[in-house]
């Protein structure tokens, strides 16, 4: 039998089944792994209005990034992802990405099929998560920002929210209360910003809340 694609995900997926699985996850297995793994913080909810759905955008430090960032919004969050992470050899990374409705992209070559889910998913109550870095990065340097966010943000008409992922130094394995994660949620940024403005106004809110040094130009991103 064939793999299915992953990059074409339907509104009919997101429903009352998806979501209380959803939420039970997150704060049966990951607040507490959160917690007694990672000491996990979080700061800034008050700039997120109550029922209103965004794309939530991080920097990106670890596979567990989704999940804090899910845990920072309070909400169901389907994250677009690198197709590769639906073919990998760890079937628990595989199943999870899978069952909690991360949807894939080809990095190379984007398809229609994966701009369609993201059309379906805003018939639905879920918010959008993307990491605009494109990939894992532990440099402290943010820069090489992948812009399909901002072109997503304004079909969508969906309000940005830049996330911090501070303070990760490694995975906790079995030890507990030994590592200390801060999410910090930055204030949303308008659509209706042109390009270059969503771009740097999310990597200066970035770089203000992680600390991260700020290499990404206006001139780098005006004619991309």
């Amino acid at each position: 039998m064939a793999e299915r694609n992953y990059n074409r995900r339907y509104a009919k997926e997101y429903g009352i089944a998806r979501t209380l699985f959803y939420m039970c996850f997150l704060y049966l297995v990951v607040w507490t792994v959160s917690k007694l793994q990672y000491n996990i913080k979080i700061i800034g909810r008050e700039n997120l209005k109550k029922g209103q759905k965004y794309l939530y955008t991080a920097n990106h430090t670890s596979y567990l990034d989704p999940p804090f960032v899910s845990l920072a919004a309070n909400t169901t969050v389907a994250y677009m992802a690198k197709q590769e992470l639906f073919t990998d050899k760890n079937w628990l990374l595989r199943f999870v990405v899978k069952i909690l409705g991360a949807f894939a992209v080809n990095r190379e070559k984007p398809e229609l099929a994966t701009f369609k889910t993201v059309l379906d998913l805003l018939k639905t109550k879920w918010s959008l998560g993307i990491f605009p870095e494109g990939q894992i990065r532990k440099t402290g340097v943010l820069e090489n920002i992948q812009k399909g966010f901002v072109t997503i943000a304004k079909k969508a008409k969906m309000e940005i929210v830049p996330i911090g992922i501070c303070g990760f130094d490694g995975y906790a394995g079995k030890a507990l209360f030994k590592k200390h994660i801060t999410v910090k949620i930055g204030k949303p940024i308008s659509f209706e910003l042109s390009e270059t403005e969503i771009i740097n106004e999310w990597a200066r809110q970035i770089c203000e809340l992680t600390g991260y040094e700020n290499k990404v130009t206006i001139e780098e991103h005006a004619m991309v």
